[in-house]
């Protein structure tokens, strides 16, 4: 008789909406994790309508439920790390907040997701005071895109020096590090900038030239997670996740109609 042995894996919560296309939110949330060696566990604050092509609809959930699910995963998992995407609303930036603060999460990652790839407001204006004042003082890491870190920081971003003096705003806002995303950098496509209060980190990397890059932001702060809750250093962990993002883009997906997603387990095919 064959004895079984039980295997433990760091485990990681990811509160964000879901993508019925299956290329961004709490879908690419789970897949980047699954596929960067945790178990991911997910909270989802709403649900889109939306596919390569356009978001259709959204249906925010009722905070109660959202909080529900908050508290049925830290009432028995052991969470390493916790990722926030879509929040959507006031109300719900607010109850994610309250209920991660007693929590006393070492490694939250906090993607301040604002706009679809196809233009549709993912977070209303109201709600991004919020996330600044009460969500980004829990933060260990805040990742915003160009657009989301230049709405964040009132500033133009067209050069690696802009993207320097609007991490500083950021940050004033209380997380421990500010990642820039430079995938639509003007001046220096696929750089990334990480300021941690006193040094930035500049990671350069290879912009590959692909419409398809539906769900990238997800995919890359589910990364940086995964990477955190597995012990690694900040600076490992924007690397490896920055790597392997790569690579779901270099294998992105020409399916769909419009802007296909990236191919999380691309190293699954022969």
């Amino acid at each position: 008789m064959t004895a079984i042995h039980a295997h433990t894996i760091k485990q990681v919560l990811a509160i964000a909406g879901s993508d019925s296309g299956g290329g961004a939110g709490i879908q690419a949330d789970i897949k980047a994790l699954s596929a960067n060696g945790v178990f991911a566990m997910s909270a989802i604050t709403a649900i889109t309508a939306q596919n390569t092509e356009e978001v259709t609809d959204v249906f925010e959930l009722p905070t109660s439920i959202i909080a529900a699910q908050i508290d049925a995963v830290f009432d028995d998992f052991d969470v390493a790390a916790v990722k926030t995407g879509m929040l959507s609303s006031k109300a719900i930036v607010e109850v994610v907040a309250k209920l991660i603060k007693p929590q006393n999460v070492t490694n939250l990652v906090v993607d301040p997701v604002m706009i679809s790839k196809t233009g549709h407001a993912l977070l209303k204006p109201e709600a991004i005071d919020v996330v600044k004042t009460q969500l980004f003082p829990l933060a260990l890491l805040v990742t915003p895109n160009i657009h989301e870190a230049q709405q964040l920081s009132g500033m133009e971003i067209r050069t690696l020096a802009d993207a320097r003096r609007a991490a500083k705003v950021i940050h004033g806002f209380g997380c421990k590090h500010v990642l820039i995303k430079g995938g639509h950098l003007p001046a220096e496509r696929a750089t990334d900038l990480l300021y941690d209060g006193r040094f930035f980190h500049v990671f350069k990397g290879e912009f590959i030239d692909t419409p398809h890059t539906h769900g990238t932001g997800c995919t890359f702060a589910s990364a940086i997670a995964a990477h955190l809750a597995r012990g690694k250093s900040m600076n490992d962990a924007v690397q490896s996740a920055k790597t392997y993002l790569t690579e779901t883009i270099r294998h992105s997906l020409a399916i769909g109609h419009g802007t296909g997603p990236t191919n999380h387990f691309y190293f699954l095919q022969a």
